[in-house]
C-alpha cells in the first residue's frame, strides 16, 4: 500500500509543492515548525528509513535537498535551513528542512505554526520561483 508520501508525490493528495524532478519531490510541512518548513522525498522509493536507500537514490535526495535548501534561504528570510531526518511518523524517507533564525526553531516539541491556505500557498509559490 503506498504511503502517503507517495499519494501526495502522484498528486492523489494535494499539497503545497515546493519543488519536483523525475525523482524527488519537495513540499511544506502542514505542521510547520516555522515557515516555510518543507520536506524532502523520494518519489519511487519508499524505505522507512533513509540509510536503507540504495546509494544513488540517498546522494540524490541529498543533493536535490541541497537545491531546495538554496531556493528557501533565498525565499525566507532565516539564518540558515536547519537540517533534521526523524522518520518516526510516516514511514517514507523524508527530510526536513527548517528555516531558522537560532537552533531553539528546530526544536519539534515546539508549538507548531498555524497556517491559512493562502499563505501556505504564496511561501510555497516564493520558495519554488527560487528553484
Amino acid at each position: 500500500m503506498a504511503t502517503i508520501f507517495t499519494k501526495i508525490a502522484n498528486g492523489e493528495i494535494p499539497s503545497y509543492k515546493v519543488a519536483e524532478d523525475e525523482n524527488f519531490f519537495a513540499f511544506l510541512d502542514i505542521n510547520p515548525l516555522t515557515e516555510g518548513h518543507t520536506l524532502v522525498i523520494p518519489k519511487h522509493t519508499e524505505a522507512d528509513y533513509i540509510f536503507d536507500l540504495d546509494d544513488q537514490t540517498y546522494a540524490g535526495l541529498c543533493a536535490f535537498a541541497a537545491k531546495v535548501a538554496k531556493a528557501i534561504k533565498k525565499a525566507i528570510p532565516c539564518k540558515r535551513v536547519g537540517v533534521a531526518v526523524l522518520g518516526m511518523e510516516v514511514p517514507h524517507t523524508h527530510i526536513h528542512l527548517v528555516p531558522l533564525q537560532s537552533e531553539k526553531d528546530m526544536l519539534f516539541s515546539n508549538p507548531k505554526k498555524k497556517l491559512t491556505p493562502e499563505q501556505f500557498a504564496s511561501i510555497a509559490a516564493r520558495i519554488a520561483s527560487e528553484f
